[in-house]
């Protein structure tokens, strides 16, 4: 019999404790199982909703730290970004590490090294761990540990009421709540695609929402903005989502499904009183073909090359729920390798629009293309669009906005999305 390694001790030990653990039970199993690979002093930090700052799972319970949280605190942050063990994402070593998705070291106080590694969900970035390694690499032991508690993490938060009180910086009203839960990840990539999503107000969501799904070699993408901005607009756009997922399913093709996810709101809510606007596309990952339709939405935006950007265009129909027959037409768009593809709502670009500055499609596009030029990965890109738009509506938005962000490349070009290539190296 062969005797097992250290690292497939903890490894093997974590995965087993797992199956009858809760989530605020992880940080305690990672200290204890750690031990068997001479891990000690690991820490578990996740992102909180908006991306701002990182928070600490402590062995003490995250219930704890949470309601502590929740009681406010009277001192503002500390040195290196630091405030009652949270870290600034955009102030701080650790925070470099998360935003560019790779491993970082520093020195401690007491002098010894520490490594910061990504927590990544596929490429969805949860967070980072924090232990001590040698100065010429991060430890083996750590990058496995890392990989599979990103897992135990995305699968345990799901039956947890601790998590999302340690990711929340102040409560969230019940349309958000319910566009949180239903929505996708934020993030996505396979060897021929990448896709990024942000919402805000993160914590006030009304009527906005997105969704994509793989089937074969097809990508399904869409989004959603239904009148008004409140519950009645969450639960509208809600429906509509669940529809579409619902009749795709059924192999109902772009036009079809708009016209029964429109049929579905007026059997719910009857004719004009509710509706939403949208647009729905499936993408070939094999070909790069583009199929889309716009019911009243604004138009998806095509960025190439990394520097030139056109407007799709597409005949227009009415909102789903309106009932004023105006055909649905299906377009058509050959993407080429490299293309990013923004599908958004109107929020994002009337952001400001107040205070007489919106913050515009000119400049939403402008953004994308600069920080795509310089090479970051796209859940990041989207991060700081989103910081960028509340800095210039003074941290308040009047309506909510999303932006679907889709990257597609070849087969003859098939790699990693950059952001796992950096997190693997």
């Amino acid at each position: 019999m062969v005797e097992m390694s250290g690292v497939e001790r903890m490894l093997k030990g974590l995965l087993e404790a797992s199956h009858l653990a809760t989530l605020d039970d992880l940080p305690g199993l990672v200290t204890r199982h750690a031990a068997h690979a001479g891990l000690d002093d690991v820490v578990i930090y996740v992102a909180d909703l908006q991306q701002s700052v990182l928070r600490p799972m402590t062995p003490s319970g995250l219930g704890a730290a949470s309601a502590a949280r929740s009681h406010g605190s009277k001192h503002g942050p500390g040195q290196d970004g630091e405030h009652d063990g949270e870290l600034r994402i955009d102030a701080t070593l650790p925070g470099r590490a998360f935003q560019e998705v790779r491993p970082l070291s520093q020195r401690s106080e007491d002098g010894r090294q520490l490594w910061w590694l990504p927590l990544l969900n596929g490429t969805e970035r949860l967070g980072l761990l924090k232990l001590p390694g040698p100065e010429s690499e991060p430890p083996a032991a750590g990058r496995h540990l890392a990989s599979l508690l990103a897992l135990l993490l995305v699968s345990q938060r799901v039956s947890s009421d601790s998590y999302p009180r340690l990711v929340r910086s102040r409560p969230m009203n019940v349309a958000a709540e319910m566009q949180w839960r239903l929505a996708p990840s934020l993030t996505c990539a396979t060897p021929r695609v990448t896709i990024g999503a942000a919402m805000e107000p993160a914590y006030e969501m009304g009527g906005d929402t997105f969704d994509y799904a793989f089937y074969d070699d097809t990508l399904h993408l869409a989004v959603f903005d239904a009148e008004g901005h409140d519950l009645s607009a969450a639960l509208t756009s809600t429906l509509a989502m669940a529809s579409c997922r619902n009749h795709r399913r059924q192999d109902m093709d772009l036009a079809a499904n708009s016209t029964a996810i429109e049929q579905v709101l007026i059997a719910q809510f009857g004719r004009t009183t509710r509706y939403v606007t949208a647009v729905m596309a499936d993408l070939d990952l094999q070909t790069g073909m583009l199929n889309w339709i716009n019911r009243g939405h604004p138009p998806p935006v095509l960025i190439r090359g990394g520097r030139w950007s056109t407007t799709l265009t597409c005949p227009p129909s009415h909102p789903m729920g309106m009932n004023l027959g105006v055909p649905v037409t299906v377009c058509h768009e050959q993407l080429e390798p490299g293309d990013r593809l923004l599908l958004y709502t109107d929020g994002i670009t009337e952001a400001g629009a107040p205070h007489g500055r919106e913050f515009g499609l000119a400049r939403f596009v402008d953004f994308i293309i600069r920080h795509h030029s310089s090479n970051l990965p796209v859940p990041e890109t989207l991060r700081r669009l989103i910081m960028n738009i509340l800095d210039h509506h003074h941290g308040q938005l009047g309506d909510d906005a999303t932006v679907l962000l889709t990257e597609w490349r070849t087969a003859a070009h098939e790699q990693l999305a950059p952001e796992l290539n950096e997190a693997r190296s």
